[in-house]
């Protein structure tokens, strides 16, 4: 009885650490590919995320075929029977296909007309976002420790990221341009709360595979990365095609965002979206570390270890109420 409960915690924190190495790589990365001057166009943020989908699907088709023990009969049964058999459920995806899409294409928008402190930091407001649409739209009961819990992760996380004085370079942004990054960020805060709850509870009613429901996920978000990417820059493909400005670089984003949501979806699967919240949070302050060790391009003050600190304090006293409410099942 022991060991069967043990096994999905362990998923579940095995999980949340390989949520957490992912996002820390993907920042960095895709930091780097942002700011990285080259000679000839930068590569379409519109086409990185049509790349990624279709990885995604790969990915998820080649984890189903391995669990049809390799037989290309049952998986082709199988496929036909939960996509094509099942219309309606299938056109439930569309709804947090089209959300994630307009969130991926929204983060590289904010990326590129705001720091990288202002991002990050007002982009964890999608955990509040999360907590909110899991009380109002899965009935999920929170409480009163872990509300506070929620209020020391923003606090602690603001401190983390609070910019310096020193940082006078980053001031040229214009007023503009900061307007555009900060409504990018708080309209994929929105979005990111919503999709992946209305995720969460799709995956949680039925006992269909995580790997048929992202098939069915990103099949819906090719589709519309795609029409996006063709009316937003098609004269751009057109001339230059698809893949410009695409080196190595370039494809580790796609790699890491294509995997990136497999892990998420393994998280949802054993643990919920706030706890993923907690995870992301966690990467947040270890890609600031690796940017002080590693990069030189940060400064930590007192601010800063006051901040880690708080999200330390989060971060258990979240667990602390999670663990009894975990017992409770809720048909």
């Amino acid at each position: 009885m022991v060991s069967a409960t043990s096994h999905p915690s362990r998923l579940k924190y095995l999980s949340l650490g390989v949520l957490v190495l992912q996002t820390t790589s993907l920042v960095l990365t895709m930091r780097y590919s942002r700011t990285l001057k080259e000679d000839g166009p930068r590569y379409l943020a519109s086409s990185a995320v049509v790349s990624a989908e279709v990885l995604k699907i790969f990915t998820c088709t080649f984890l189903v075929f391995m669990e049809n023990k390799y037989s290309l009969q049952a998986m082709n049964l199988l496929l036909k029977e939960e996509i094509v058999n099942k219309p309606m459920e299938t056109m439930k995806l569309a709804v947090p296909a089209g959300i994630y899409t307009l969130q991926n294409n929204l983060l590289y928008v904010a990326l590129s007309n705001l720091d990288a402190a202002t991002y990050q930091v007002t982009y964890q407001l999608k955990i509040l976002t999360t907590a909110l649409f899991s009380v109002s739209m899965l009935g999920k009961k929170l409480g009163l420790y872990q509300w506070l819990s929620l209020l020391l992760l923003m606090a602690g996380v603001t401190l983390v990221q609070w910019p310096t004085d020193s940082t006078g370079e980053q001031k040229v942004l214009t007023a503009g341009s900061q307007v555009v990054g900060v409504v990018a960020v708080l309209m994929a805060c929105l979005s990111s709360g919503f999709a992946g709850v209305y995720f969460e509870k799709i995956l949680k009613e039925t006992k269909q595979s995580v790997w048929v429901r992202n098939i069915q996920l990103g099949l819906f978000s090719f589709v519309l990365g795609f029409l996006g990417m063709m009316v937003y820059d098609g004269q751009s493909v057109r001339q230059s095609g698809m893949f410009q400005g695409y080196n190595a670089i370039t494809w580790i984003v796609v790699v890491l965002q294509a995997v990136g949501g497999l892990v998420i979806a393994v998280v949802i699967k054993y643990a919920d979206n706030i706890l993923k919240g907690f995870a992301t949070s966690v990467s947040i302050i270890a890609s600031t570390l690796i940017s002080y060790f590693l990069l030189n391009d940060f400064h930590p003050t007192g601010v800063f270890f006051l901040g880690a600190v708080l999200v330390i304090a989060a971060t258990f006293l979240y667990s602390y109420q999670g663990k009894p409410a975990s017992s409770a099942v809720k048909v």
